[in-house]
């Protein structure tokens, strides 16, 4: 099906061996999901967020933005482009009155979204690919840039073949001007039902402009391969990793604050960006928990932080910067 290394005939493989959190911790995890976990959502709903859309209305050639539209949704303007990574507009299920919801409306309309150069899909699950929100981005033409086998599901959903360009680990994909896109290992898994797990890659990817580079980690687990993939296709200004949904239960598959650090210094990225987190209930944790123990971590660390409130557009100046956004809510 798949000439990939990382491909067994069956199944996509982790670049070590990993656990995705029900290997023998069916009755751990029974436990710890029937006790009472206060504060993992909002006291009052965040926002309104909302995207200053003036500022989007001119993209310098050598500037580099970020705006965090929650969740892993980021909008990276890089250089003279700009790219959207895993756009969930809704709530992170397949039946949209049940599962995660989303604390707070996306902070733009798609209608209102500007011109896209690509759309990057790191894996198939809801919290990250959502059928409605992707097929309304790709309606102008929009070329999708994905991880093995997530091109199939998006062609199911009637986005055309010549818009998807598939990856799988270290392949690159040069888009002319001194851009390039690489997609990147990851330890995840994949599947949207429970009938078809790891049937399609999971991936972190690297944007390279003519000025910028930057890394987008989307969901792993901590791996060995952070430092190599810092050495083979950095150094960046930016990273932006994973900070929630962690538990010691499932701690191969998300890093959670201490091993995101880790991973950061790894990479030897400028700066960090904390993502995947404050916009779905998707752990036992607090709502909170991830970003106030990122901080902490930082500053042990010596780690310089991104943190934008949703919607805010951060331009990069190589220095850190905090909005304590979410204290109003909690």
């Amino acid at each position: 099906m798949y000439s990939s290394p990382n491909f067994d005939g069956k199944v996509f493989l982790n670049p070590i061996p990993t656990k995705t959190g029900g290997e023998g911790n069916m009755w751990p995890l029974l436990a710890e999901a029937l006790k009472k976990h206060p504060n993992t959502k909002p006291a009052k709903p965040p926002g309104p967020f909302a995207v200053e859309l003036h500022k989007l209305s001119h993209l310098p050639p050598d500037t580099l933005r970020i705006t965090w539209m929650g969740h892993s949704s980021l909008l990276i303007e890089i250089d003279g482009k700009r790219f959207l990574t895993d756009p969930v507009w809704r709530n992170a299920s397949p039946i949209q009155f049940l599962g995660p919801q989303r604390f707070f409306t996306a902070p733009i309309a798609l209608a209102d979204m500007p011109h896209l150069d690509g759309i990057i899909i790191s894996h198939d699950h809801y919290d990250h690919l959502d059928d409605k929100t992707v097929v309304e981005l790709s309606k102008k033409g929009t070329p999708f840039y994905c991880s093995l086998g997530v091109g199939l599901i998006l062609q199911k959903w009637g986005i055309a073949k010549k818009q998807i360009t598939e990856f799988d680990w270290w392949q690159e994909l040069e888009l002319g001007n001194g851009f390039k896109i690489t997609a990147a290992p990851a330890r995840h898994f994949s599947g949207r039902s429970i009938f078809n797990r790891n049937q399609t890659l999971w991936a972190s990817y690297a944007i390279k402009g003519p000025v910028h580079n930057i890394y987008y980690g989307a969901d792993s687990g901590i791996h060995p391969l952070f430092k190599e993939i810092g050495e083979k296709l950095g150094p960046f200004d930016m990273s932006m990793l994973e900070i929630g949904a962690f538990n010691e239960l499932w701690k191969d598959i998300h890093m959670g604050p201490d091993n995101a650090t880790d991973a950061q210094l790894a990479l030897k990225s400028t700066l960090m960006m904390p993502i995947h987190w404050g916009t779905f209930n998707l752990a036992f944790h607090t709502w909170t928990d991830p970003v106030e123990r990122v901080i902490e971590f930082a500053e042990q660390k010596q780690i310089n932080l991104i943190l934008p409130a949703p919607g805010e557009t951060y331009v990069y100046n190589g220095k850190p910067y905090i909005n304590k956004w979410w204290e109003e809510f909690m």
